[in-house]
């Protein structure tokens, strides 16, 4: 079930005034359908209507309704695995592809946004991966070297770097990207959806789609107050997924990360906590992630409880650790908070299905969805074309179903503080 409002969060109270896009109503055709509107289907919507094709948004509410106006606005590279284990999973060819891909997505994203001059607060300042403890400072160094062999442009930090660059003296070391950034995504959201409008793709909003199946050689996407005809169908739904397809909701577990949103800050505290304005991921079991965002407010994300919340005090422990971090934040107001659902798949790995002839899908960002689903909307509207002038980026799977699916709430919470006692003991 979607929630029936949007949260009262900082973004949707920042981000100026919105279209609300019409209903579908009555029936109508479209070469291409694609269900979901949000970062992944706007981008594809946007690059199959730029390429002159006939195409139709379905949204369950409005755009950038979900994680993708939700998120924590972190533009950051790469996947969950180094590129040495996503090379030897996947081959020679493949493998370098999904680096590459994957790695240049904050570059492809940026672009992108100054493309379509949309203004959505970016800033690409970096992306730094810091480690508390030794487990996870090897971790990061493995990744860095294997990057720097890549010609990537990261650099390792030592304790006194990451002190620097963070404003707290809580890191052993980590690893600062050049190519990460942020930016505030339901902006970017709202801008994405624009362009693509404004480039020919067809917006409905409040049409969830109820049923879909075929009808007189085409897909037949139905929704309660109309019907939508198409040739081809993408399915974007991501943390949101429903029925629509057998065993898609099965396939991965919807997990509710958190943002918690200090008061703009005063100038000397601002100036002291990430002072270069990069954005932070914390390595471990359990990621915590931060920054300053353009009105020097912090934003501090990490996992939260399993149904929405409305305010800072449901994620207590992510305001005390901001304080642990930064004493100077003593008596700061925290003004709001509020959460949205990303997709885990059991791989930690994009899921892209084919599962019938004129479907795809494309969900199981795993945390990582701002640049990935902005660079996956070229490459899926180029495989909706049928244009092979450029190899697919992402191996195509199977939709497969995880076991004991319906004990997901407590297989999540039970990981969750597992992985809390494992990074409270270095392990």
């Amino acid at each position: 079930m979607l929630e029936s409002e949007p949260p009262r969060s900082l973004y949707r109270e920042t981000a100026g005034g919105s279209v609300n896009y019409p209903v579908l109503a009555g029936a109508q055709r479209a070469r291409i359908a694609i269900v979901g509107g949000g970062f992944t289907g706007l981008s594809t919507a946007l690059h199959l209507a730029e390429a002159g094709e006939d195409v139709a948004v379905l949204e369950a509410r409005q755009p950038g309704w979900g994680a993708s106006g939700r998120n924590g606005g972190q533009v950051n590279p790469g996947l969950k695995y180094d590129p040495d284990t996503i090379e030897a999973m996947f081959g020679p060819d493949l493998g370098p592809r999904m680096v590459d891909f994957s790695y240049g997505a904050p570059d492809f994203t940026f672009d992108l946004i100054k493309r379509l001059s949309i203004a959505c607060d970016i800033r690409q300042n970096g992306t730094i991966r810091a480690a508390i403890r030794l487990k996870p400072a090897g971790a990061v160094r493995a990744t860095a070297a294997q990057c720097e062999r890549r010609g990537m442009p990261v650099a390792i930090l030592d304790a006194k770097a990451m002190a620097a660059r963070t404003g707290t003296d809580r890191y052993m070391s980590g690893m600062f990207d050049a190519r990460g950034g942020d930016l505030h995504p339901l902006k970017y959201a709202l801008g994405l959806a624009a362009a693509a409008q404004n480039a020919g793709a067809r917006i409905f909003g409040d049409s969830e789609v109820l049923s879909l199946g075929r009808e007189a050689g085409r897909w037949r996407l139905k929704t309660a107050s109309g019907s939508l005809s198409a040739e081809k169908v993408l399915i974007a739904t991501n943390g949101y997924t429903g029925t629509l397809w057998p065993g898609l909701k099965q396939s991965l577990v919807p997990v509710f990360s958190a943002i918690a949103a200090t008061e703009p800050l005063p100038s000397p505290v601002a100036a002291a906590i990430l002072p270069e304005r990069p954005v932070v991921y914390e390595a471990g079991n359990i990621t915590v992630y931060y920054r300053i965002d353009a009105q020097n407010r912090l934003l501090m994300g990490g996992r939260g409880p399993m149904r929405p919340i409305e305010n800072a005090s449901a994620i207590g422990y992510l305001t005390d650790y901001a304080r642990q971090l930064w004493p100077t934040l003593a008596g700061t107001r925290w003004t709001h908070g509020w959460n949205g659902r990303v997709a885990i798949t059991r791989d930690h790995l994009l899921h892209v299905h084919e599962p019938e002839d004129g479907i795809l899908i494309c969900l199981g960002y795993n945390g990582r969805g701002v640049a990935m689903a902005s660079a996956m909307g070229s490459a899926l509207a180029q495989r909706l074309r049928g244009d092979e002038t450029a190899p697919f980026p992402m191996p195509i799977s199977q939709v497969k179903r995880i076991r004991f699916h319906r004990f997901w709430p407590l297989g999540v919470k039970a990981a969750i503080l597992s992985g809390r006692l494992k990074d409270r003991f270095g392990l």
